[in-house]
């Protein structure tokens, strides 16, 4: 394999690896080619995933990626393989959980994996600075030891395979059925009172678990799960977090008071905020929400949609290689904004950095945020990741459904029902696919298509949406669902290009494919196969809860429409 001493990525469809094309080192992409090169060599593999809107990867790499002595040592020494999580959301799930295991603390991105000659990982880390600083050591020092390490323990490090795989494999208990609102209300207490979300710092909108909440309020009109609810959308809606000027939220505030974002805009954020403004608003309606709903929808469409109509993935968190340039003001800036106190949280000392991070104090008018728009416009936007993605894209079409029950006169189920045409005329009439390759697919990709033909078939009643749904899940059950273990394997079960088969069960950035498949199963009256499903994701609850919002309302969800309640995946008539 000639290619393995240069840099392949110029060529590759993904934002993300496209950005490392001119890096010295050489650079290659995930494949059995690749895999087999390093176990012919018996060469260690130095695995990197991050995101092309990822701030710490960008730091990473202009530090060490693109310094010519850093290279030139992690060339000698492994194979190097660049990986975009979006691409590959089940290698990125693998090797995070490997990271868990090794560290016994939470990952994140970049992730700087190394791994032995057959793939399988022996240690990781996450950003490693050029040099050594906060306690942290340097790359350079990083990938000699390893490599040492390697050269020294080579055979006992590959023997630890079987050790790694037995520690990655889920455990699971024998309980079949259990009660499900005690799991949630240990959350609960969990919660912060006063600011929303979980206690302390970063903070992040965890969507799954106020979904779940709202849930169980529709099932039991207990108001102790709507507060959470609308704490945490207040919060959303008019804090740092929310970008007052266009709409939509960043990922997450590094700070407890949802001031200081990490700027960078993903689509499964906004998707997620779209779909929570809108269940909250049917519950009771509320015109501030109603417009933070309209301008994040209004800045998707006009923000987000790619050269083939799509929806992309995310915007960077900086701007001429300054983080949140594009989103910040300077006081001088907007100081002869008439009456923009009086909206605006504004000092001449600014809230970050000596910079105005526009908090919200009252609901602007249109010309104080048209004002901050001129302003903004003559600014460089930052670098768009406009990679389709297709559970993401569905995702879409299930919150502007719900939208459009809060704001009909919009028309966003006539929207929906567009952006689906385009995903049939793509996807549905050849092949289901995630993202660039015709060859990769994940069961989050069936599951979120099948959820969104489910809601368009109920609010449409056109029974080709829902014939389409009842194919594609006996598609993905043939594709992906493991029969000796009664779930849904993350990648397809054909898939031989990682050491350990996939099997994931908690919510991450969006709801778990699984717990989706069992309300997918549900709506379409397969309760045998979601009997099946419930029962499996029961015995890995008492273990995992904490990660499992989205499976407590889908099994609550199976056991009262088993009990023949008038029930529906957004809760139950009271008092039925």
């Amino acid at each position: 394999m000639t290619q393995i001493n240069k840099n392949v990525l110029s060529k590759d469809l993904s934002p993300y690896l496209r950005q490392h094309k001119d890096n010295p080192v050489n650079w290659q992409t995930w494949s059995n080619e690749c895999l087999k090169f390093a176990k012919q060599n018996k060469k260690p593999i130095l695995l990197s995933i991050g995101y092309a809107s990822c701030h710490w990867c960008h730091v990473m790499a202009h530090e060490s990626f693109e310094d010519s002595e850093t290279a030139k040592i992690m060339n000698e020494l492994f194979v190097n393989i660049k990986v975009d999580r979006e691409e590959r959301p089940d290698l990125d799930f693998i090797f995070q959980s490997s990271f868990q295991l090794f560290n016994q603390t939470g990952g994140g991105w970049p992730l700087t994996m190394f791994l032995d000659e057959n793939g399988v990982p022996f240690m990781g880390g996450t950003y490693f600075p050029k040099d050594s600083n906060h306690g942290l050591p340097s790359f350079r020092e990083v990938l000699k030891k390893v490599s040492n390490a390697y050269k020294d323990q080579r055979e006992n490090i590959v023997k630890q395979k079987n050790l790694i795989i037995k520690n990655l494999d889920l455990k699971k208990n024998a309980v079949l059925n259990q009660e499900l609102e005690p799991i949630i209300e240990t959350i609960l207490n969990n919660l912060d009172k006063s600011k929303g979300g979980f206690r302390g710092a970063p903070k992040f909108p965890t969507f799954n678990l106020y979904e779940t909440l709202l849930y169980f309020f529709n099932k039991s009109g207990n108001k102790k799960y709507l507060e959470p609810v609308e704490i945490i959308i207040k919060q959303l809606c008019s804090k740092g977090i929310y970008d007052h000027v266009e709409g939509g939220i960043a990922r997450y505030t590094v700070d407890e008071d949802w001031i200081v974002p990490h700027f960078e805009k993903m689509l499964y954020d906004n998707t997620q905020f779209i779909l929570l403004l809108s269940k909250y608003c049917k519950i009771k309606s509320d015109d501030y929400f109603k417009e933070k709903l309209q301008q994040t929808i209004n800045f998707l469409l006009k923000n987000f949609i790619n050269k083939e109509g799509f929806l992309g993935s995310a915007y960077d968190a900086d701007s001429e290689g300054v983080e949140g340039k594009y989103y910040v003001f300077s006081y001088d800036e907007i100081k002869e904004i008439k009456n923009i106190e009086k909206y605006f949280e504004v000092k001449p000392e600014g809230n970050w950095e000596n910079k105005i991070i526009l908090i919200e104090k009252e609901k602007p008018d249109e010309n104080i945020l048209n004002e901050l728009f001129k302003i903004r416009s003559k600014k460089t936007k930052p670098f768009f990741d406009d990679k389709t993605q297709l559970d993401l894209n569905c995702l879409m079409i299930s919150a502007l459904v719900a939208a459009n029950e809060v704001l009909p006169k919009k028309n966003y189920l006539k929207l929906a029902e567009e952006f689906f045409a385009k995903i049939e005329k793509k996807y549905v009439q050849n092949k289901i696919y995630h993202s660039f390759s015709e060859d990769i697919v994940f069961i989050e990709d069936y599951a979120f298509l099948i959820n969104c033909l489910n809601d368009l078939y109920d609010k449409t009643m056109n029974f080709r949406y829902k014939d389409l749904a009842k194919k594609f899940i006996n598609e993905s059950i043939n594709k992906f669902y493991l029969i000796d273990k009664d779930i849904f394997q993350k990648n397809p079960k054909t898939n031989k290009d990682i050491f350990f088969n996939p099997v994931d069960i908690g919510d991450n950035t969006i709801p778990n494919g699984n717990a989706i498949m069992l309300i997918n199963l549900v709506r379409l009256g397969m309760m045998e196969e979601a009997k099946k499903l419930s029962e499996s994701l029961n015995g890995y609850l008492n273990i995992y809860k904490s990660h499992m919002m989205t499976s407590l309302r889908a099994i609550d969800f199976f056991c009262n429409i088993k009990e023949g309640k008038n029930c529906n995946e957004l809760g139950c008539k009271i008092n039925d």
